[in-house]
């Protein structure tokens, strides 16, 4: 069984297995699973929105369907430099702002600024992590609550800390 196919198989808020990732390819498909299955809620924290993983059709739709499909859907997310995600026009912002009453981008305190990991948190179950933020090698499980807390945690503290980033706001003219 090839690794997208262990991938495939795995069910959000069912499958407690740890996947290692290894390259761009795992991420994405990773991704792409954890966010399709996602029904409620969704936490990110990136560095950059890193383009190859965050600004491409599959993980789009993924969100938007989240989105759509329940009107109570939160997605919140943490850029810790986001100007070459703007100046580039990275369609997750662009997203985030027709979705602005599901989406919502901050940028960490500067208290933050060192922290060079990134991850997702699906539902509160599944998770998604990169030790390096630069980097596609990590781990995903589709069921590991108390991991998933931990990085919810983290997130929160974070985020309560933080300040939505002008560049990221939805723009009314």
């Amino acid at each position: 069984m090839t690794r997208v196919d262990r991938l495939i198989a795995l069910t959000l808020g069912e499958s407690d297995t740890v996947i290692e990732l290894d390259d761009g390819d795992a991420c994405r498909h990773a991704i792409d699973l954890l966010t399709d299955q996602t029904r409620n809620s969704l936490e990110m924290i990136s560095r950059d929105l890193d383009a190859r993983l965050l600004d491409r059709g599959p993980f789009l739709d993924a969100l938007n369907r989240l989105c759509s499909r329940n009107r109570q859907a939160r997605v919140r997310i943490l850029v810790q430099d986001p100007a070459a995600a703007v100046r580039d026009g990275h369609r997750l912002i662009e997203l985030g702002r027709r979705l602005s009453s599901s989406i919502e981008f901050r940028q960490p305190h500067p208290d933050y600024r060192h922290y060079n990991e990134a991850f997702l948190v699906a539902d509160g179950c599944g998770y998604l992590h990169r030790p390096l933020a630069d980097r596609y090698e990590g781990t995903v499980n589709f069921n590991d609550r108390v991991q998933a807390r931990r990085y919810q945690d983290f997130f929160t503290e974070v985020w309560e800390r933080s300040q939505p980033h002008p560049d990221l706001r939805r723009l009314y003219i």
